[in-house]
């Protein structure tokens, strides 16, 4: 396919593309991991997106063959670590499967994994761990782990004590990671400084890693979908939201409309312009201007980072797309740390982050 076709197709259809390329490579069983994540879980949460959109219920019965794979006759979970939020996000795909269905495997599922939240540990000023192995560690991606399944939980089941549990765990995480001058947000914070990566003085991460800092506009606007639009928290958020977007900007690379894997070092030479963060930012910029909280001037740069991610775009010998320039998971650490971590290509998360904004930009297409 060559870049005329490339121009040539609508978001939704590279969102499509982007899910078609998944399924042909993996039956829904064999999804990796081996267990219940957020690998998984933000993979299928676009294709839930593209499904919604475009009514193809194949999209549909792929999401549920997953699900049904893992949560067994008596709604109890295969194989999850209870211990760390990547294991929470996936049960985000439960709640459509509950309204459909009326399956009660998929409510006691939920109610297996979100009331987990209120003994999770906690760091002396009260932020969630990111893992029980990381104690008193709080990481930006935590708040896309347990934000949205916490409030859409609380919503769905008249259950207001998880708002406020989420609008805290995301001010807090704000408050401690954000840097002044760049308006960024760190990739983690140990109160007790304790950690190998923590700064002595701040107990703050030492860089502004690319996705982590994309995983927390995301999971704001998700949490603001069933966040009561008059909860005391709302307005400071909506803030937040507003100026961590706005201080990506800058950012953006001129020459292509990607963001680099350590954000605001693009000086560097050996720092590289990375994919799934892009697609992140684009989304939560197109999406907050589709909501009424950034001016509809910034989907100029939404527009941009998209067609840059669209541009690195290869196809296989089958005629599947191929995403790459996706950084693989990733600890927190210092430059050499980032940079030093490999790609892959068609990666469920890189994939995920890639449908979201697809779909996202579908959307304001139609505007």
């Amino acid at each position: 396919m060559n870049s005329t076709t490339q121009e040539a197709l609508t978001p939704l259809q590279w969102a499509e593309k982007a899910c078609e390329a998944l399924m042909a490579k993996f039956e829904p069983e064999q999804l990796p991991p081996d267990r219940f994540h957020y690998h998984q879980g933000v993979f299928l949460s676009g294709m839930e997106k593209c499904w919604r959109e475009t009514n193809d219920d194949k999209y549909y019965t792929y999401i549920k063959r997953w699900v049904d794979s893992q949560i067994l006759p008596d709604g109890s979970i295969k194989k999850y670590n209870p211990e760390e939020l990547d294991d929470i996000q996936p049960g985000v795909l439960l709640f459509n499967l509950y309204e459909k269905t009326g399956d009660e495997r998929y409510k006691k599922a939920l109610h297996t994994l979100v009331p987990l939240l209120k003994a999770w540990k906690t760091n002396p000023s009260g932020g969630f761990w990111h893992k029980e192995r990381y104690p008193n560690q709080m990481w930006l991606d935590g708040l896309y782990m347990a934000g949205p399944i916490a409030t859409q939980f609380g919503k769905t089941f008249g259950e207001a004590a998880y708002f406020d549990m989420m609008t805290y765990q995301a001010i807090l995480m704000e408050k401690h990671t954000k840097d002044p001058n760049t308006g960024l947000l760190y990739h983690g914070w140990d109160e007790t400084k304790a950690a190998a990566w923590a700064d002595p003085v701040t107990g703050l991460a030492p860089e502004f890693w690319g996705r982590a800092i994309g995983w927390y506009p995301v999971a704001l606007l998700e949490m603001f979908e069933y966040l009561p639009a008059d909860h005391k928290d709302k307005a400071e958020l909506t803030s937040i939201l507003q100026d961590l977007l706005i201080a990506l900007i800058p950012f953006q690379d001129a020459a292509t409309g990607l963001w680099y894997q350590v954000v605001d070092k693009g000086d560097m030479a050996d720092n590289w312009l990375e994919n799934s963060c892009t697609a992140l930012y684009v989304h939560a910029i197109a999406k907050a201007v589709r909501f009424g909280y950034l001016d509809a001037k910034y989907l100029t740069y939404a527009w941009k980072g998209y067609q840059g991610v669209i541009d690195t775009l290869k196809f296989d010998e089958n005629g599947h797309v191929i995403i790459g320039q996706i950084c693989i998971g990733t600890g927190i650490g210092d430059y050499a740390h980032y940079i030093a971590r490999p790609t892959s290509e068609n990666d469920l998360h890189g994939a995920g982050a890639f449908i979201l904004m697809c779909v996202e930009m579908s959307l304001a297409a139609q505007e």
